[in-house]
């Protein structure tokens, strides 16, 4: 029987966790972790997400995520294909990394305190692994998740946003705010430690990892309807991804056009131009970067031959030291 289709909406939120396969490492040292934070950055510039929380374990990942289009499963799609292939490229290793189908938790954000207690969970993760020193417990020595950035000064990733978190406490992102959910989240890593089940420390717990939602009965009752919804729509063979497609071609379209007035082009100078031209490969950068449209759909437009060639072109961008091409992505990333 064919799996039912997630459920997926405008500023849906949710609480996303995916572990390695047959619960193998999906990050086996630092470099794996930062290969999957520079994916993740990506895939939220391509999608437009917003990160509320996070945290990266060795075999598993949790994402506070909220998606202002509804565009959940193809996001993830390319988040874990990429990164697996990533991987796999750099341990020369093949096959798959995650253990079957990711855990998308519906959250209700506009209601109760389910945003925040979702948010807590995945920061307390490592106290609950008990990856803490028990002597003196200090949930910011875990580096690979959001936590240090709400409690200290750091240059955070674009896509974080650290105001709903510290907003569902009636907390502001300035110097007390950052001080009081530090104390505030520091008692509870105490509590956990001290704690004789530290996986069953918060009643709520449970629901986030066994349930489908976590939120109030008027927030089940409407989820459960768009569930029935899309599994209609699944049935007539209409939820095929159609209309999120044509969604974006049209920015992918509108992001092409702004590129090419900041680099002076006209759409119809670009047949002449080489594949390779700086300027192209810019432009499929910019569109990879901030939307989720087919490689070949990129290569046409911008005539630059064979599909399979692109991902060199754009990561040639991306990695760029020479003059030139910094200087054309810089101005275009300024000017779009």
């Amino acid at each position: 029987m064919p799996r039912k289709p997630r459920v997926e909406y405008a500023g849906a939120i949710y609480h996303v966790m995916s572990r390695g396969d047959r619960q193998n490492l999906i990050y086996r040292d630092n470099r794996d972790k930062k290969i999957f934070m520079a994916t993740l950055t990506e895939a939220c510039g391509r999608c437009g997400w917003r990160v509320h929380a996070f945290v990266l374990m060795n075999n598993h990942y949790h994402l506070l995520l909220e998606t202002p289009e509804a565009n959940l499963v193809d996001g993830m799609k390319w988040l874990l294909g990429t990164y697996t292939q990533r991987f796999n490229s750099r341990h020369k290793e093949w096959g798959h990394l995650f253990q079957g189908r990711y855990k998308a938790l519906m959250v209700d954000g506009g209601t109760g305190d389910y945003f925040s207690t979702v948010a807590s969970y995945i920061h307390l993760n490592p106290a609950r692994a008990g990856l803490l020193d028990s002597k003196n417990p200090d949930l910011s020595e875990h580096r690979w998740g959001s936590y240090p950035f709400f409690i200290q000064s750091l240059e955070r990733p674009p896509w974080l946003c650290t105001e709903r978190v510290l907003g569902a406490l009636n907390l502001v992102d300035d110097n007390g705010g950052r001080t009081s959910y530090e104390t505030y989240l520091q008692k509870r890593v105490l509590e956990i430690v001290c704690s004789e089940n530290p996986a069953e420390f918060d009643e709520r717990w449970k629901q986030i990892r066994r349930g489908w939602y976590l939120g109030n009965e008027e927030f089940r009752q409407r989820m459960e309807g768009l569930v029935d919804q899309q599994v209609e729509s699944y049935d007539r063979r209409s939820y095929s991804g159609k209309e999120v497609e044509k969604h974006d071609e049209l920015s992918a379209m509108r992001l092409l056009a702004r590129g090419l007035e900041a680099c002076g082009l006209q759409p119809s100078e670009l047949e002449s131009l080489q594949k390779g031209d700086a300027r192209k490969k810019s432009l499929a950068w910019l569109i990879r970067r901030n939307t989720s449209v087919r490689n070949d759909w990129i290569c046409a437009q911008l005539h630059m031959g064979r599909s399979s060639n692109l991902s060199r072109h754009v990561q040639s961008v991306e990695q760029a030291t020479d003059e030139e091409l910094v200087g054309l992505r810089e101005m275009i990333k300024k000017e779009v």
